[in-house]
């Protein structure tokens, strides 16, 4: 019970078929927060969804707890073999220097505008809006992240706000690992809901 305190508020409203047959990409680079990576990770496959590391690096990837190095993560499909027809969602990690290698990698910048183009649902938190920006998809859109990025974000035309997590026509953002809880909760839901209209770049 303790996995589930920490990952949902309120257990009841988790079912473990919320997310059957659905699989969603977890993009990443080195230097990504474990925790906005794992928690999230174990909440869509606690609610039933299949989860793959996509990633630029081939074999594993790096975490960082804070300012320290932590876990290496096997990477599930090489960026250059990841085809985003295969998956019904997207999820991006923060940390400081995961996106930073992100939005300067042409081929991670089309993987992300495809699920866009096709209205599939994306989540992003803290510094994981980064590569939103530089995927051209965040004008207009209503948006939360890491204090660090508010500026980025709306000088890119996204109308920020600060809170635990916004959601926009399937775009989930969230601020901090503080706010984990409230995003893994409108993940999941906006996740099973799938396909938005609204979600068109």
């Amino acid at each position: 019970m303790r996995l589930f305190s920490v990952i949902f508020k309120k257990e009841d409203k988790i079912m473990a078929e919320e997310l059957k047959d659905r699989k969603v990409a977890i993009l990443t680079a080195d230097g990504f927060e474990e925790i906005e990576l794992t928690s999230p990770r174990d909440a869509i496959q606690l609610a039933g969804g299949v989860t793959h590391i996509v990633s630029p690096k081939r074999d594993i990837v790096r975490a960082k707890k804070g300012n320290e190095w932590s876990l290496d993560f096997d990477v599930d499909v090489p960026l250059d073999q990841a085809n985003p027809a295969d998956y019904d969602a997207l999820l991006l990690p923060g940390g400081v220097f995961n996106p930073d290698k992100l939005r300067v990698n042409e081929q991670a910048l089309d993987f992300v505008k495809a699920f866009f183009e096709a209205g599939k649902p994306v989540a992003a938190i803290c510094h994981g809006p980064q590569v939103l920006i530089d995927a051209e998809v965040v004008e207009g859109r209503k948006m939360t992240s890491v204090k660090n990025i508010r500026k980025d974000l709306i000088n890119a035309g996204a109308l920020w706000e600060d809170s635990a997590v916004v959601v926009d026509q399937g775009l989930v953002t969230s601020r901090t690992p503080d706010d984990l809880p409230d995003f893994n909760e409108k993940v999941i839901e906006e996740f099973a809901e799938g396909k938005h209209a609204g979600q068109h770049a």
